[in-house]
């Protein structure tokens, strides 16, 4: 069992001494995708729109939930292939709807076909989806060399994430606030939120480091 160790520090400690952010908690699946693939940058545009309409479908619900999910959610939504996914139709929203394998809501699913739609058009401006994203990556002196828990889960969002959001709600995006961007932000690896003290910190940082950013 995971062993709180402090409730500012937002850690845990696993039985066998391993130090992760709090969120992990102990359940394998989640222990998992905290310490091989979030805050891992991620440059593939399938990948990334996956990312970001995932945390579209988990707004109101556990990133838990979704997770347990992903699976169902990639066979449903053609692996999150946003140039299939474009020419989904009234049909295909049905079908979602009665596939009991995802998070049936009307308005997230016809959100997920009109943001691939949107994909397209972004890509055709800015030559990928990686590349557009990434060109807000925070500046050296804004990012924190500490990842502060307490300011973190009270302000789950930032200057940069509601730019973000705003610009992709002009672009005509949807179910992409500034919360859900942040979040985005963190899984796809714009910024490492590994809490200082976790295992994966700075072996994210190294990733991070290495990286080659597109465009």
């Amino acid at each position: 069992m995971n062993e709180l160790m402090s409730e500012t520090t937002g850690l845990v400690r696993d039985a066998d001494g391993t130090v992760r952010c709090f969120w992990s908690g102990n359940l394998p699946d989640y222990v998992a995708y905290h310490d091989q693939e979030w805050g891992v940058p991620v440059a593939d545009d399938q990948r990334l729109f996956e990312k970001i309409c995932l945390e579209g479908f988990q707004s109101g619900l556990s990133w838990l939930t979704i997770l347990r999910k992903r699976e169902n959610f990639r066979a449903a939504f053609d692996g999150f292939d946003f140039r299939r996914v474009a020419l989904y139709d009234e049909k295909d929203v049905e079908r979602l709807l009665g596939d009991k394998g995802i998070v049936r809501h009307r308005g997230k699913i016809e959100s997920t076909i009109n943001n691939a739609r949107r994909a397209i058009e972004l890509v055709g401006e800015k030559g990928s989806l990686a590349a557009y994203f990434w060109s807000f990556e925070p500046k050296a002196e804004e990012r924190p060399t500490i990842v502060d828990y307490p300011t973190l889960a009270a302000n789950p969002k930032t200057d940069i994430s509601t730019r973000i959001s705003k610009d992709l709600k002009k672009r005509g995006w949807s179910f992409v606030g500034p919360t859900t961007v942040y979040a985005f932000m963190q899984a796809m690896g714009m910024v490492n939120d590994h809490i200082e003290g976790c295992h994966c910190r700075a072996h994210i940082e190294k990733l991070r480091q290495s990286f080659l950013r597109p465009g």
